[in-house]
């Protein structure tokens, strides 16, 4: 039934929108020339306009009311108000708080592993021939065409576990006790929230190839007179690099950075395929997948999504402001 009404509401958004756009058109055309080039923009603004309202801004604000709800106690009866009890229970949580330490820990590392990572990439592979260049490029960002689910059955073989006097499938624990060690339960062991790194590392591997190519491409439009200009000056090229560079590309790095910083807010697929958010590995998207389909609580899993919302709203509206920043200067 969910993807029935699903289906219709989409076929009904769309020929709302194609209605609305045909009704406008119909309307402009009729109109006088003087008021026809101030109306026209409208005519094809509105049906957005309306997709955006019905697909996101309806959603939006029903997702907020059904936060303050709660399934009522009393059988045949739907859910009643319970004002802040969710949000309350939420932060008052050990749970809820791991949850928000992991997805803090994912925020530091991931985006800045990953910009650190592709910054040095495309410098390298800068340096190098033609040929050379496209072929380290290429392989660097083929994970990026690889979904999380694939990308984590992937990884799942280089983690795997198998009891001591088993032989070790796994790539990292066939490392590990190649010296004499015992094997390590990668996943379920959440030491330091080892696991939790571990896990971050797939992301890093799928983000670096992204952050590659936007950071190659900037390196690359960096005007070679101000690097010649440094190196008359008897710059070295770790300075020219720091004092040059990366000056030049920092609206280019801020934007990388805000883009796999919103990427990782919302991550989801690869955690839920390697541990199912057990074993103090959950974030915030797998939080509201357990809660609404494990532990059937709608308004507990409508509060975690108001919060990754209010989160991740201003990096939003930072991103954009950057884009309009970087235009102006154009």
């Amino acid at each position: 039934m969910a993807i029935i009404s699903a289906v219709v509401s989409v076929v009904l958004g769309l020929g709302i929108s194609f209605l609305i756009f045909w009704l406008l058109n119909w309307v402009v055309e009729r109109t006088r020339d003087k008021w026809k080039a101030r109306l026209l923009p409208y005519v094809f603004l509105a049906p957005v306009i309306v997709l955006v309202a019905i697909f996101l801004l309806y959603p939006a604000i029903r997702t907020f009311i059904e936060s303050f709800m709660r399934a009522s106690q009393r059988r045949g009866e739907g859910a009643e108000f319970v004002g802040l009890q969710n949000y309350i229970d939420l932060f008052t949580s050990q749970g809820f708080l791991g949850v928000l330490l992991n997805n803090v820990l994912w925020v530091i590392v991931v985006p800045a592993a990953s910009v650190i990572i592709g910054l040095v990439v495309a410098v390298l592979t800068d340096r190098l021939g033609k040929k050379r260049e496209t072929a380290y490029k290429a392989m660097i960002f083929v994970p990026m065409a690889i979904s999380g689910v694939a990308a984590a059955v992937t990884w799942r073989f280089i983690y795997d576990y198998k009891a001591p006097g088993l032989p070790q499938t796994g790539l990292l624990n066939a490392i590990w006790t190649a010296g004499g060690a015992d094997p390590v339960p990668w996943m379920t062991v959440d030491t330091g929230r080892l696991n939790s790194f571990l896990i971050m590392a797939i992301a890093i591997w799928l983000q670096v190839g992204f952050a590659m190519v936007l950071l190659s491409a900037a390196v690359k439009g960096v005007p070679e007179e101000t690097i010649e200009a440094g190196r008359l000056d008897g710059a070295s090229e770790r300075k020219l690099f720091f004092s040059v560079i990366v000056p030049q590309i920092r609206g280019t790095i801020l934007a990388v950075l805000v883009t796999i910083v919103i990427f990782v807010m919302k991550i989801f697929d690869i955690i839920y395929a390697m541990t199912g958010g057990q074993y103090n590995t959950s974030v915030l998207a797998v939080e509201f997948y357990n809660q609404l389909f494990s532990f059937q609580n709608p308004g507990k899993a409508a509060a975690v999504v108001i919060v990754l919302m209010v989160a991740v709203v201003p990096l939003i509206v930072y991103q954009i402001r950057s884009y309009k920043a970087q235009e102006e200067l154009r």
